[in-house]
Parts: C-alpha cells; structure tokens; sequence
C-alpha cells in the first residue's frame, strides 16, 4: 500500500472540488506550478491517487481523472458502511479477541493524541486517515467474514469511499476539526459497544458513523451544520488524557 503525503491530500480535495476535472489528463510540470512544489511529490502522490479510485491510466506513463458522479461515491459509502456495521455486530456478538479489542484501543489513543492542541494540521489528516483505515479494518477482520471484507474492498475502490481518503470540500480548519473529533468520538462509541457485547448498538454506531464522511464531502451542498467539539466534553476530556 503506497503511503500518501499531504501533496496527495492536497490534489485528492482538488478533485472533490472540482478543480481537477473528470477524464483531465494530468501534467506534473503543470501541477507542481500549481501547488507551489517540485514534480517529485507529484509523481508520487499520482499513483496513490490511483490505487484509490480517483485518478486511470492515460498513456504509457501518465494519469487522468477518474469520471465517477457524487451518488456513485455516496452508494459505495453507504453500502459500505451497511457492511461494517454488519461486521460490528458480529464481532460484538461473537465476542472481540483481546488482541482485537488491544487493536481497536490503541487506534482510539493514536486518535486522541492528534485533538490534544485543539488544532488539526495537514500531517494530523495524513495520520487521522491512516488510523482511521487500521480502525475499519480491525472490525471487519474480527468479524472473520472473509465476503464481508471482500465487498467492503470493492466498496474502496470507489472515488472517496475509503476509510483513508481524508478529503474535505472547502472547509475551513475549525470545521474540519470538529468533524473529525466528531468522527473518533464515534470510534470511542463504537469500541465500547463492541466491548460490552451490544450487537445492535454497533451496527447502528458504524452506520451513522459514515454520515459523518458524507458531511466532510458534501457541507456546502447539503447546508448541514457542523458539529462543535465543545459539545462533547466527555470525548473532550479523553482526547486531553483527563
């Protein structure tokens, strides 16, 4: 799994917003003016692009922008997070192993770490989506449901419905913060259902969970109002270690 870097973030909400079109054919010399970079970071950051749906081949060496529409994002979103839900369930009814549990807990402090100075940074996205990636995958592992895994793979392929595409749609910084905090109090509802063995709770916790995706992706459209850290100063106090 190629690792992405905030040159890949920077060009993954480029396409989100529009600024990169459908079926654009992308020149590095070209982007790496744009963005104010050398064309190494951009030649790395298009393959990650890539493997996650959002750019083709074009060419023998270059890429172009994937066509998709923002109901073909939103219907792999939502199935996706039918089948983690479905995942959830079974690993709270089954029971989660100690080392899944231990795997779960650890994304939940790595998560907490990165809200502790109340600001989010571009590396702590980076970071955010790749915790938030382990954390998906450790539920759908500990359900051991190969199919499930197997479709919830498909689902990622789809532009934005991975749990590791991070990507925002002109959002300033405060509102990109209280999103995510949002998204890992969640994480934190989610492990304690597991962990007391309430099967539906999980599910319902996983499902919702990815109308917190759709709103990072879709705010301006939607006109939803963002969430505010303060409003949850129980996670507030286990983001700050009190």
């Amino acid at each position: 799994m190629l690792r992405p870097t905030s040159t890949t973030l920077q060009l993954r909400e480029m396409i989100l917003n529009g600024e990169l079109a459908p079926d654009e054919r992308l020149r590095e010399a070209e982007l790496a003016l744009r963005l104010g970079t050398s064309r190494m970071p951009i030649r790395q950051a298009l393959p990650v692009l890539a493997q996650e749906g959002l750019l083709v081949r074009s060419g023998q060496r270059g890429y172009a922008v994937r066509a998709f529409t923002p109901d073909e994002s939103l219907d792999a979103l939502r199935l996706r997070a039918s089948l983690e839900g479905m995942a959830a369930r079974t690993l709270a009814e089954r029971g989660a192993s100690p080392d899944i549990l231990d795997g779960l807990r650890a994304c939940l402090a790595e998560g907490d770490a990165l809200f502790t100075e109340r600001v989010i940074t571009v590396d702590d996205e980076l970071r955010y989506g790749e915790m938030n990636a382990r954390f998906h995958a450790l539920v759908l592992a500990g359900a051991r449901i190969p199919l499930l895994e197997e479709l919830a793979a498909r689902c990622n392929l789809v532009p934005f419905a991975a749990p590791r595409a991070i990507a925002f749609a002109h959002l300033d910084k405060r509102t990109v913060f209280d999103l995510l905090f949002y998204a890992h109090r969640q994480h934190h509802s989610i492990v304690e259902a597991i962990a007391a063995g309430k099967g539906d709770r999980a599910e319902f916790l996983f499902r919702d969970h990815a109308v917190t995706q759709e709103n990072s992706m879709h705010m301006e459209r939607t006109g939803a109002a963002p969430v505010r850290a303060e409003e949850f100063p129980e996670t507030a106090r286990a983001a700050s270690g009190h």
